[in-house]
Parts: structure tokens; C-alpha cells; sequence
């Protein structure tokens, strides 16, 4: 077995990452289900949708 070795070689500069996830508060879910099941979420405040360019804000 061969021995594993990063594809990147300065990977191993950068400590391991610490993600934060706020709570999500449970307000508002939408009506039409199918609509939500099209869009991805039941939830509107997670509607994001791809622009192809960088949100601010």
C-alpha cells in the first residue's frame, strides 16, 4: 500500500478549520410545499439562489 501523501504540498501550513453554524430559528416555512420542494427549502430566509456572482451582505 502506497503511502498518502497531499496533493497540495503546503496543505500541511493551514491548521485543521473550526466551522460556526448559527441556530436557525424555526419562523416562517412556506405554504406550497411543492413550491418549497422546487426551490430546495421549506424555509424562505434559506432561499439563496446561485446568481453566478458574489453576494454581499
Amino acid at each position: 500500500m502506497q503511502e498518502w501523501k497531499p496533493q497540495m504540498p503546503y496543505l500541511e501550513q493551514f491548521p485543521v478549520a473550526m466551522a460556526y453554524v448559527p441556530w436557525q430559528r424555526n419562523s416562517n416555512m412556506y405554504e406550497n410545499l411543492d413550491d418549497a420542494f422546487q426551490i430546495g427549502t421549506i424555509f424562505p430566509e434559506l432561499n439563496k439562489p446561485f446568481t453566478g456572482r458574489r453576494v454581499k451582505g
